[in-house]
């Protein structure tokens, strides 16, 4: 089998034409052509005037050496045949492996202890996905807020309420092994080949069902409205844990898969002496813009094209003042969502379904902070730092889950907001236009003011008046980093900290590698 790369095709090129254009790259027949399948899709919008697809296709040829010989410095490769192999232990006498947790890391992690053999057992706070659909929706449409049961907690983590994205800038090995899992569980196939692949919320929440099912199916157990309450440790060892105050479960295996929202459980593991250290995190706001817009500004001429669906953008700059500000998990045709997990606090998120056809583009706008801005030394002083801000944006907001909001116009003269422009809020619960300054620090809105202007030289249109800034998104990462030496365990022994929550970890994507990484390395002390 041999890759090709850089194979192009117009917007208006059916990708039926691959066959021929392998051919004539190769100076074959296409009877020659015994098979091909596409490896890696992208869109080349470089260039205004020329925007194409550009593809990577795996080809399995007669005589291939021969062309291997003659092309091989023209972007043909032998493909190297990685296949992921999950190690099947013998798991006789073994206590069962605790997964605290059932976010992407968590599910990851479960699914590959049960395909190895070790039956695991997974602890999930909130509801099954199914129920906690129906709570989130009911916050979103009357404000109650279930606290055990929200965007941050329940089947899937805070990413089943999101764009689905599973990018990611790790190099890694498994990662083909995620995609395959995610197709298996009935994700669609093209995420095996796009260069941003995403699922969206609403196919995302079949696939994690489906993934439970399936680990059940291997002799895994799936346990919900199970909060673990604290740890069982014997000797600098972990023995087991403790839920819902009451039940007992022992396991000299567990596997902290928390999320970046789990408070009280940060406080548990600072009580029973699990090393926690302050981390770097960002805070902001979230963006909105018209799609149309930046479609426009992306794909020039061609905005609209079906093939091109809606765009996105991702962006960057560090400033003067020490401070950098980025764009994060941007949901083209998406909607900005609530996303508290506590009382009286008020956090965003945006979320975009598969077909991205919403009016709207979103996007986190961030500021970075660090452990100085926290105020304090102690370890969970980030998690103080994000409540301040949470309850300020609620009490902007009117103390009813409302959020604050302000145009982009009126937040770069410093004068609050009175009404909307042309881009209304998606946030469903509503907005109260005001002045975001009330609810920010003042680096943070200084920084994004810098942001705003540099980010629309770059995209025509960023800083239009009329788009809308919504706060506050403070839940990016986790501000905690929980310790783990190079076994990937804390300095409790057998007590294994991954994922978001962690510290390790930005994203669906990259929560499922470190999920995969901490199961090989259990499986290691069991295969020697």
């Amino acid at each position: 089998m041999l890759r090709i790369t850089n194979i192009k095709l117009s917007l208006e090129e059916d990708e039926s034409l691959l066959k021929s254009k392998i051919a004539r790259k190769l100076r074959i027949s296409e009877s020659d052509i015994l098979s091909y399948n596409i490896f890696k899709k992208s869109i080349d919008a470089r260039k205004k005037s020329d925007i194409h697809f550009v593809y990577s296709v795996d080809v399995e040829l007669k005589n291939e050496d021969r062309i291997l010989k003659l092309f091989s410095d023209k972007g043909v490769s032998k493909v190297k045949d990685i296949k992921y192999e999950y190690k099947r232990i013998s798991t006789h006498g073994i206590k069962r492996p605790v997964i605290v947790g059932m976010g992407p890391a968590g599910i990851f992690v479960g699914l590959a202890l049960a395909r190895m053999g070790f039956n695991p057992i997974i602890l999930e706070r909130g509801k099954s996905v199914d129920e906690r659909i129906a709570d989130v929706e009911l916050f979103w449409k009357e404000g109650r807020l279930n606290t055990e049961s929200n965007v941050q907690f329940g089947e899937g983590g805070a990413g089943t309420f999101s764009d689905g994205k599973l990018t990611t800038s790790i190099n890694n090995p498994r990662a083909r092994v995620v995609l395959e899992e995610f197709v298996e569980a009935g994700a669609p196939k093209e995420i095996l080949y796009t260069n941003k692949p995403h699922i969206g919320t609403d196919k995302l929440r079949d696939v994690v069902k489906n993934m439970r099912n399936t680990i059940i199916s291997l002799g895994g157990e799936v346990r919900f409205n199970s909060k673990v309450t604290d740890l069982i440790i014997e000797k600098g060892h972990i023995a087991g844990v403790e839920v819902n105050n009451e039940e007992i479960i022992e396991s000299d295996r567990v596997i902290l898969a928390l999320g970046h929202s789990a408070r009280d459980t940060f406080e548990v593991l600072y009580n029973r002496g699990v090393n926690l250290i302050q981390k770097p995190f960002s805070i902001g706001v979230r963006i909105e813009h018209h799609q149309s817009l930046i479609n426009k500004s992306q794909y020039g001429k061609f905005a609209g094209h079906k093939k091109l669906g809606a765009a996105d953008y991702k962006l960057s700059a560090h400033f003067d003042n020490g401070r950098s500000s980025y764009t994060f998990c941007m949901c083209p045709g998406g909607v900005v969502v609530a996303a508290a997990s506590e009382e009286g606090m008020v956090v965003t998120n945006g979320m975009s379904y598969y077909a991205r056809d919403k009016e709207n583009a979103n996007a986190a706008l961030l500021v970075g902070v660090n452990p100085e801005d926290y105020g304090d030394d102690h370890p969970l002083a980030g998690v103080e730092f994000q409540r301040k801000w949470e309850r300020l944006a609620f009490q902007l907001g009117g103390k009813s889950y409302r959020a604050p909001a302000q145009r982009v116009g009126d937040f770069l003269e410093d004068r609050p907001s009175e009404g909307i422009g042309e881009v209304s809020p998606t946030y469903s619960l509503g907005v109260t236009m005001t002045d975001l300054r009330e609810c920010l620090p003042e680096y943070v809105t200084d920084t994004l003011k810098l942001a705003l202007i540099a980010f629309d030289r770059k995209i025509k249109g960023f800083a239009d008046p009329d788009a809308i800034m919504t706060g506050v998104e403070t839940r990016s990462s986790s501000p905690v980093r929980i310790l783990r030496d190079e076994s990937l365990q804390s300095n409790i022994k057998g007590l294994y900290p991954i994922g978001e929550g962690a510290g390790y970890a930005g994203g669906i994507m990259s929560a499922a590698l470190d999920g995969l990484r901490v199961a090989e390395e259990i499986s290691k002390i069991y295969l020697e």
